[in-house]
Parts: C-alpha cells; structure tokens; sequence
C-alpha cells in the first residue's frame, strides 16, 4: 500500500518507521517530527497541503519522507513535516469549511467553529510544542517552506512569496531560494493570516510559500516538472546548500495593494483565465464594488492571485510592482 494511501487512512504513523539515528514522533494527524540523536544547530519546517486540492507538494512531501525513512537521504536538521488540510485532501477540495490559510495567527477565532479553524488551532499548537524541544529552542538558523501549487496558469510557474516582516530577509534563505530555480519572488507589505507569516511573526524563522505549479488532481501531476524543487528539498534537508541557479535570473516584485471583497457585488473586470504576473495597462479599472473601486497605477502594474469566488473579507487579488 502507498504512502498517500496510508495517510488518508490513519495508518502511516504506525507503517513508518525511521533509522536508529532520527527520533520520530508524530505530533497530530499528519504532524511528523523528526530530531537527529546527534544535536543540530539548524531547524526546518516543511508544510503542505494547506489546501487540500494542490497535491504536487504533497506527493513530493510524500517521497521524501519515504527516503528519510529508508536512510536514502541524510537529515542534518531539526525537521517537522505537515500534511495541512487531510479532510481537504481525501475529498479533493481546497478546504472544507474555510480557507486555512487565512487563519493563522490567532485569526481562527474569527471564524466558524469548523474543519479548518480547528486545525489551524492544532497546526499552531504542535509548531509552539515543537519551538519548545530543547535542540530546536537552541537553533540559530530556522526556516520554514510552505508548499502550493496555485489555481491558475501564471507568467511565473513557480515563485515564492515572504511574509511582511521588519527585520531584513537572511541573505542564506533568499540565495537558496534563488538556487531553487524558482522564476520569481513576491515580498508582501502586510500581515497576514497566512501559515508562513505565522512562523515569521511567531518564531523569528525564515519563511515563504513556495507556488510550485499549478493544482491537479492527485496523479495527474507531471513530478518531473518539479525537479528543481525535489533537488531543492533534498538540498536543504541534507544541509548541503549546494543547488546553483540554471534559469535566467530570477524576477522579484512587492505588494503594493490588495483587493479586499467586501460586497456581494464585487466584479473584478479582467477574464477568468487571467494569469498571475499579468502586466495591466495604466489607468485600467480591475475592480470595483458599491462606493469603491481599484484602478492599475503605474508602476503596479502586475496582478496575482486574481479571484472574485473568495468569500466576503478575503483577498480577491494583489497588486504588484517588479523591483529592479
């Protein structure tokens, strides 16, 4: 039986089982803590479906803890592994009840007691729990990569975006990012309920989410497509920090807006089929509601995340400018 098979059906705790040299304890349904028995300096947490319909990031997860248990690959890190949104993912849905990923934080608690706002409640609880482990209080380098695959084609196949935070971005994190061969990087302007702002605001670590690709069904995906992120993974767990970029130089860009839906009769005036990192000409009316409306001022040009579905109070798009 597969591994994904034995994580929808409860059994994968008790079908894993580790090298002598890794101390594994499951921390919640889908939670895996992995802690070398020799004490290391450095902790990773890698997390995905978030939203149970991008399943790429999970299949990949999924190969890679079969190699950590079979020894295949060395872990030189203090190392927590998240399947996010179960429920979500058995039934194929992005989420159940809520979005998930709108609910970290705390944020939760301004949502109806359900699937997701009960999760986010445990998935904070167990990275606190985690944070409290005496090799992992002690660490000195703290990243944590939050893996998606995004609803729509994009301009930019696979980019990542960091969390609004004060203090500077550590120049290890964005190189290996860059190294990851991803095409662009999104720094965000706010807060946000987000997973990875959660572990940046709360735990002074290194964070993004990582758009991989675009969400599929559970094997549909073309993994080979993901093989800079597969060799990146396995880069960064075996603390090699060895992968170099082959694609031209990677794009960056910031937030500069959001679009917030706030009515019922939200309209974002561009195609559904409209991909992320379009360039939108100045002037132009992207959204509007009763007494408010969004018009493309230059230089934020670019548009991401574009959905007029999300629920009232949610993002319904970002506004971007490309950083030179």
């Amino acid at each position: 039986m597969d591994l994904l098979t034995l994580l929808f059906e409860k059994k994968l705790e008790k079908a894993l089982h580790f090298p002598p040299a890794l101390k594994a304890s499951w921390l919640a349904e889908g939670v895996l803590q992995l802690l070398p028995q020799e004490s290391k300096a450095d902790t990773l947490i890698l997390s995905v479906g978030i939203h149970g319909n991008e399943t790429a990031p999970v299949e990949l997860l999924i190969q890679l803890v079969s190699q950590l248990a079979l020894g295949s690959l060395p872990l030189q890190h203090n190392l927590l592994l998240i399947f996010g949104n179960v429920p979500a993912m058995r039934e194929n849905k992005r989420y159940i009840d809520n979005d998930l990923n709108r609910m970290f934080g705390g944020r939760h608690q301004n949502f109806p007691s359900g699937n997701e706002s009960q999760r986010a409640m445990e998935l904070e609880t167990v990275v606190r729990q985690f944070f409290r482990e005496p090799a992992v209080r002690a660490s000195t380098r703290r990243w944590h990569l939050d893996l998606h695959t995004a609803i729509r084609g994009s301009c930019h196949e696979q980019f990542a975006l960091l969390p609004f935070q004060a203090r500077e971005y550590a120049s290890d994190f964005l190189q290996w990012l860059e190294g990851s061969d991803i095409d662009a990087l999104v720094f965000h302007n706010a807060a946000g309920g987000t997973f990875s702002h959660f572990t940046s605001e709360h735990f002074n670590v290194e964070s993004c989410t990582m758009e991989v690709g675009k969400a599929r069904p559970f094997g549909q995906n073309d993994l080979s497509r993901f093989n800079n992120i597969t060799l990146a993974l396995r880069d960064v767990v075996a603390g090699s920090f060895l992968i170099k970029r082959e694609k031209p130089i990677m794009k960056r860009y910031r937030v500069i807006d959001a679009i917030i839906k706030q009515e019922d009769s939200f309209r974002l005036h561009i195609p559904e089929d409209t991909k992320n990192f379009t360039a939108l000409p100045d002037g132009f009316e992207i959204a509007s509601q009763p007494n408010q409306f969004w018009k493309i001022t230059s230089p934020a040009n670019f548009i991401l995340f574009p959905n007029a579905h999300v629920a009232i109070g949610q993002r319904a798009g970002l506004l971007l400018v490309q950083l030179t």
